[in-house]
């Protein structure tokens, strides 16, 4: 039997509103894997659609964290980073990489930052371009397009771009370190939204499409990246790997449309989790 593989996450805590830990403790989790958590924030809510939320900055706690982990010779075979709640944390971030980095884990940065041509609200542009600081020491990057343009200093283009804009945002993107990468939120045609993927050192591009449904469903990015990095642990190649979170994220969209849920507290992803256990083959 093969050893259990251990992920780290780290992202901040939004108590209400499913996003960040509360969607890649469990989604992780239930791909099979031993899922340890770093939380670099706590919100009383996430910070889409709710007004007058509690924020809580834990950037004191994550080296005396890492020192312990080291004391203990923890390692883990995953590393994922989200939502960073200060722009201190980049630097700690980078150290934490660099300490538990080996030959053989995995290192995926979403650089939850924006959306829709704009900065979250405790975010600032300094922050932004730090975050390529990140970005560089990761081998898969997860950015959406708006977070790609903060990541470029490049304007945000939100719609009427081709396959070439696509392909050198890209190829831009690698450029800042990472050897893959894999750009959200793309679409050519408006019944249908997905992700398009490059691996620099085959120089493949690859495309993962879904139906559209129309609505802005808060969490799916973080729904995104878990799912996309269990697939991955769960040994499926980048593409495919890609195709399934974009399909997972669609099954979760369409069972908190099928349930009327109110958009602003996220998307109804438990369940739909019978679907991606049985997409990864568990």
């Amino acid at each position: 039997m093969k050893k259990q593989k251990r992920v780290v996450a780290i992202h901040d805590i939004s108590c209400v509103g499913r996003c960040s830990l509360t969607v890649a403790l469990p989604i992780i989790s239930a791909a099979g894997f031993n899922t340890s958590v770093l939380p670099t924030a706590v919100l009383s809510t996430h910070t889409g659609g709710f007004e007058n939320f509690t924020y809580r900055d834990l950037t004191d706690d994550i080296r005396p964290i890492s020192e312990h982990w080291q004391s203990l010779n923890a390692s883990f075979d995953a590393i994922y980073s989200g939502f960073l709640g200060s722009f201190e944390q980049i630097d700690l971030v980078a150290e934490l990489f660099d300490t538990f980095r080996t030959d053989d884990n995995l290192i995926l940065v979403d650089p939850v930052m924006a959306d829709n041509g704009e900065l979250y609200s405790v975010y600032s542009p300094e922050m932004a371009i730090g975050m390529k600081k990140l970005c560089a020491k990761a081998d898969i990057i997860v950015p959406n397009l708006t977070e790609a343009a903060f990541l470029l200093e490049k304007p945000y283009i939100a719609e009427g771009y081709d396959q070439a804009h696509i392909e050198a945002l890209l190829k831009n993107l690698a450029e800042l370190g990472a050897k893959k990468v894999v750009l959200t939120g793309v679409s050519f045609d408006k019944s249908k939204l997905g992700a398009a993927t490059y691996d620099s050192e085959t120089g493949v591009i690859h495309y993962a499409f879904n139906d559209r449904i129309e609505g802005l469903f808060h969490g799916t990015g973080d729904i995104f990246g878990s799912t996309l990095l269990s697939a991955l642990l769960s040994d499926f190649p980048l593409d495919e790997a890609t195709q399934i979170a974009v399909d997972y994220v669609h099954e979760c969209i369409v069972k908190t449309v099928e349930l009327d849920q109110e958009k602003k507290y996220g998307v109804c992803f438990e369940q739909a989790i019978p679907y991606l256990i049985k997409r990864l083959g568990l």
